[in-house]
Formats: structure tokens, C-alpha cells, sequence
């Protein structure tokens, strides 16, 4: 018999997650930045061994060392004149040997490993969904507002200079604002998972949508169901959570190569 009080909190942060996943995930195809998630999850390694060393609040530390790796890489574009996926190979493999070697010198920081890597959806509770929900609704507006100067740039970024768009700030809103929206993931579906949660709802709708803002909607309804899928699984096998609805994601990718793609 499913337990709705316990599974409601889990069930309400995972869809608030999917629904926000989806549009941001968008411009992570578009602009080929699946690697941004990977490099967030290896720097939170340092936010662990930080919050340890200074008795932080773990989330806290992620977060702001998330931040952190998002300012360092619009610096590193600007100064470097490399490609935004070779940046993040640099960053993601220096902020990892980093935090492993935090990791190993910070008495107690791999106790909170586990949790802030993979998470733990069914332990969710109901100020945490609300939270979610939140800061995603505040997300989705930005992005609203946000949405036409990011869509010029992601196709030419030279071109939306010249309109007038403010390129260097756009950027930068929409790098802090998916570095925050990573970091609180993790309490849901993990940093690791957070980064699956983005690219494959997105890449499937990719597959299906006949405009930008259908697949941002399609996207969010894709993860959305991945989640409640997930959930379903991972009550009736169990299974753990996060895992659970990253391969339902998976799952639904693969049945939409069936159909033709738009």
C-alpha cells in the first residue's frame, strides 16, 4: 500500500525540480554544456571538506563553492579564448584532485559524501519542497524574462551583441542561476544526479519539440513523469530514489527514438 504522507514530499520537491530542469536544461543542450554538472559535482567535493573544516552547513558550502566555479569559468572565457566544453574539462578534473585531496585531509568530510552526491529523495520533507518550489517559480520567471536575449545568443552570440543584448550579464545570470539551481537539486536527486536530470529530459524533447518553447515545455514534462516514474519504481522494487528516476529519464529517451523525430 503506497504511503501518500510520506511519498507526497518527495513526490511535490522531485516534480519542482523537473519543472525548472526543463528549461534550463534547454539552453544546456543548446550551448553543449552537459560537462557544467559534471564540474559542479567534483567541486562540490570542496564545498564538503569546507563545511567539515569550518562547521558549515553542508548545503551552504556546496552552494557557494558552486558559485564560485560558475564566476571562475565566465572569467576563464573571457581571458582564455578556449571553448566553453574545454574550459570545463579544465576546471571539472582541477576542482576534483582538489577536493579528494580536501576530502582525504578534513577529518569526517566523506561522512557527508554520499549524501551530497546521490541524495536521498524519500527523505524530503515538506519545508524542503516548499523551498524547491520557491526558488523554482522565482527561476521560472527569470527565465521568462530572460528567455529572448538567451535564445539570441545561444544562436549567434556576435549577432545579439550587435542588437544591443547585453551579452556579458545574460551569461552570467544564466550560469549563477544553474549553479544555485544545482546546488538545492542536491538535497533531491543529488549533484551527480541533477546533471542527468537537465540533459536527458531536454535531449528528449529535443528529439520531439517544433519550437524552442515547446521543448522547454516538453522538457519539464518529460522529467516530470521520469520523477513520478522513478518514484514508482523505486517504492515497489526498492530501489534508491535518484537512481530510480534518472533511469526512468533514460527509459523515456529511449522509447521517444521511436517516434519520428520533428
Amino acid at each position: 500500500m503506497v504511503d501518500w504522507a510520506f511519498l507526497a514530499p518527495a513526490l511535490a520537491a522531485g516534480l519542482g525540480v523537473a519543472l525548472v530542469a526543463g528549461p534550463l536544461g534547454t539552453f544546456v543542450v543548446w550551448r553543449r554544456m552537459a560537462y557544467f554538472g559534471d564540474t559542479l559535482a567534483h567541486s562540490a567535493l570542496l564545498g564538503i571538506a569546507a563545511a567539515s573544516a569550518f562547521s558549515l552547513a553542508p548545503g551552504l558550502a556546496v552552494a557557494s563553492v558552486c558559485l564560485a566555479i560558475a564566476v571562475g569559468l565566465l572569467v576563464l572565457q573571457q581571458r582564455a579564448g578556449l571553448a566553453a566544453d574545454t574550459l570545463l574539462g579544465i576546471l571539472s578534473h582541477s576542482a576534483l584532485a582538489l577536493g579528494l585531496i580536501a576530502v582525504w585531509l578534513v577529518p569526517g568530510a566523506r561522512l557527508h559524501l554520499e549524501g551530497v552526491l546521490f541524495g536521498d529523495l524519500l527523505a524530503v520533507g515538506a519545508r524542503e519542497a516548499v523551498t524547491v518550489w520557491l526558488v523554482g517559480l522565482a527561476v521560472l520567471a527569470l527565465l521568462a524574462y530572460l528567455w529572448r536575449p538567451l535564445l539570441s545568443l545561444t544562436v549567434d552570440q556576435d549577432l545579439a551583441r550587435v542588437e544591443g543584448i547585453p551579452v556579458g550579464p545574460v551569461k552570467t545570470v544564466y550560469l549563477l542561476t544553474l549553479a544555485l539551481v544545482i546546488a538545492i537539486a542536491m538535497r533531491v536527486v543529488g549533484v551527480l544526479l541533477i546533471t542527468a536530470l537537465l540533459v536527458i529530459p531536454a535531449a528528449t524533447a529535443r528529439r520531439l519539440a517544433r519550437s524552442p518553447e515547446a521543448m522547454a515545455v516538453q522538457a519539464s514534462l518529460v522529467g516530470m513523469a521520469a520523477v513520478a516514474l522513478g518514484l514508482a519504481l523505486a517504492w515497489t522494487v526498492d530501489l534508491p530514489a535518484g537512481p530510480a528516476v534518472v533511469v526512468a529519464a533514460a527509459a523515456l529517451f529511449l522509447l521517444s527514438l521511436a517516434l519520428p523525430q520533428k
